[in-house]
């Protein structure tokens, strides 16, 4: 195994697992995914993988004041530039990532790293790699003093304990169980949603298999004498050529038999039931059927990144930040965001009406316009542009009547 070899294990410590809030040991399975046999959940799926994989996650720092601060030669933007990992480029990463979390309702990324040590003797972390996990099994694990670690088991029977503050964890429908994402087990809950799928299924089977039966039998050959089973075979041969050659759809024939057509009337399932069916699967992602085919408008596009993309994009940012910076660095203000540039947030035409109006007044640096757009700030646009369009309105009167404007006030010497 590749990451065999970039782990910093624990395993030398003397461990106990650790307790759920019910008593219970918390060791779980990333096993049972039937569901995503389906292909319209699989579709559904990747939409969202594929946006999301749109993302540019920045590592950024912001001053007293709210500012970004430049921050040259950070060894987190270069990997997330285009390669987190030897292996995947960055829109890679995030598919993998997302496509995790919603086949297990976990997904658990390992930042490999050195530690360095500046010329004050301070130590800290020199990021080399991102590292998307697919454990088989999760056990959460305690120290002698209370910290908590979690054992990873690999397809290939390795495991490996590591630090539960060194794992980039996001989870989806977090609710019961403590320590993971889903239900009880730590898994995803597909139950009613598995019962929608068998219907999806047996409606389409019901389909297929009457469309098959209106292209197979299409009548009975009663003969008239008792014959031999070898006679018999020869009769019904020498009538299925004829049926084949008669190119007329007229067939002549001395047969001591009568030939009775059949006449096939399926019954195909309604599409009004088909789309409802297909239409609960899809809100159960999240998903639109415009967005899955791509026909989407500006604010069905909105409405799916509010309803379905941004409490990822919110969940990554708050992961990734609180393990790759320590207490103190996060007290500076260092933090990881997955800007959407690429992403179609909103209405375009709602978003040059902000800018119109409050960006022509000043009301928005250059740097909060370009967060309406998704686009990560640069150093220096912390900057407030106005119109010349615009006066206080304490000037107006002055202003018309061709008064001096007095200094104080932005007027002239």
């Amino acid at each position: 195994m590749l990451l065999d070899g970039l782990f910093k294990s624990n395993q030398s410590q003397q461990m106990k697992y650790a307790r759920l809030m019910d008593n219970s040991t918390p060791l779980f399975s990333q096993s049972g995914r039937n569901i995503y046999t389906s292909d319209v959940v699989q579709m559904c799926i990747d939409c969202i993988a594929s946006e999301c994989s749109k993302l540019q996650p920045k590592h950024i720092r912001r001053d007293a004041s709210g500012k970004i601060i430049n921050i040259s030669g950070d060894n987190i933007n270069r990997l997330f530039k285009f390669r987190p990992n030897p292996l995947m480029t960055t829109r890679e990463f995030i598919e993998k990532t997302i496509w995790a979390l919603y086949l297990d309702y976990n997904s658990f990324v390992y930042p490999t790293y050195n530690i360095v040590t500046d010329s004050n003797g301070k130590q800290s972390r020199y990021y080399t790699g991102f590292w998307p996990l697919s454990p088989t099994q999760t056990d959460w694990l305690m120290d002698a003093t209370e910290t908590l670690f979690v054992k990873f088991t690999f397809r290939n029977g390795t495991d490996v304990t590591l630090p539960y503050s060194d794992i980039i964890h996001n989870r989806k429908k977090y609710s019961i169980n403590d320590f993971m994402g889903g239900g009880t087990s730590g898994k995803p809950e597909n139950s009613s949603l598995a019962k929608t799928l068998e219907i999806n299924d047996t409606l389409l089977e019901g389909t297929s298999k009457a469309i098959t039966t209106s292209l197979g039998i299409r009548g009975i050959l009663k003969l008239n004498t008792t014959l031999e089973d070898d006679k018999q075979k020869t009769q019904r041969e020498a009538f299925e050529k004829k049926m084949i050659e008669s190119a007329t759809g007229i067939m002549t024939g001395d047969f001591k038999g009568d030939y009775q057509p059949i006449t096939i009337d399926p019954k195909v399932i309604d599409t009004t039931t088909l789309e409802f069916i297909e239409n609960k699967i899809l809100r159960w992602f999240g998903v639109s059927l415009p967005i899955l085919n791509g026909t989407y408008t500006d604010d069905e596009y909105q409405a799916f990144y509010n309803k379905t993309l941004e409490t990822i994009v919110i969940g990554m940012g708050q992961t990734y930040s609180s393990v790759l910076f320590s207490q103190q660095e996060q007290n500076f203000n260092n933090e990881i965001v997955f800007y959407q540039q690429k992403l179609e947030l909103m209405n375009i035409k709602n978003k040059l009406a902000i800018m119109d109006g409050l960006g022509n007044r000043g009301a928005l640096t250059n740097n909060e316009l370009l967060s309406l757009f998704g686009i990560e700030p640069y150093d220096g646009g912390d900057v407030r542009m106005a119109s010349l369009n615009y006066i206080d309105t304490t000037m107006i009167n002055a202003y018309q009547m061709g008064k001096t404007i007095p200094q104080n006030q932005g007027g002239t010497k």
